[in-house]
């Protein structure tokens, strides 16, 4: 008998709820809204998705989850610092040469990759809209370059692809890339 049940904790949170939250969160988001008040929300919408990528396997009592997503979580922040001192890239706002790779688009992600990965697409999707919000919102907030969010994406999902393994799900996005570029695919199982 599997002791998870993606999103079904007793009804508190259901799939389709979670996928209209993200989408309220993202139209109402102020199209005039200041580089500040950008900044701001992508902060907290990284750490929401940062404590649901915590919370949910030890809810769920799945420490293996909860030390895999650590895991991703760590080893993504790790990787971020490195490319930071690395690679001197300044901010579009001016402020530091620290801007490649985004560390919130790259934890955001990473969050979001491990929930997908462990629990399936119903935790996944709505992790991944609230972590594209937070991409763009970095870009809003004039503290980073597009390419610096995509980065930060890429790098956040596959380290959570590669650290986090699945629980039980026959609906995954798996993510692809080759020299023309890459995406996800939704992937089944018969």
């Amino acid at each position: 008998m599997a002791l998870w049940r993606p999103f079904r904790m007793n009804k508190l949170i259901q799939p389709r709820r979670a996928a209209l939250a993200a989408i309220l969160l993202l139209a109402g988001s102020p199209a005039c809204a200041s580089p500040h008040g950008w900044g701001k929300a992508s902060g907290i919408v990284r750490d929401v998705l940062v404590g649901a990528a915590l919370g949910v396997p030890a809810v769920q009592g799945d420490w293996q989850g909860d030390l895999q997503a650590a895991g991703s979580l760590v080893a993504t922040g790790g990787t971020t610092y490195a490319l930071k001192e690395l690679i001197h890239e300044r901010r579009p706002d001016g402020s530091d040469r620290k801007s490649f790779p985004s560390g919130h688009a790259s934890i955001a992600f990473a969050a979001a990759g491990t929930l997908e990965n462990r629990y399936g697409w119903q935790a996944g999707l709505p992790a991944f809209v609230l972590a594209s919000f937070v991409g763009v919102a970095r870009v809003e907030a004039r503290r980073h370059h597009w390419y610096d969010a995509v980065a930060g994406a890429a790098l956040g999902t596959g380290t959570a692809f590669a650290i986090t393994r699945q629980r039980d799900s026959d609906v995954r996005l798996v993510p692809w890339a080759d020299g023309g570029g890459g995406g996800l695919s939704l992937a089944a199982r018969f």
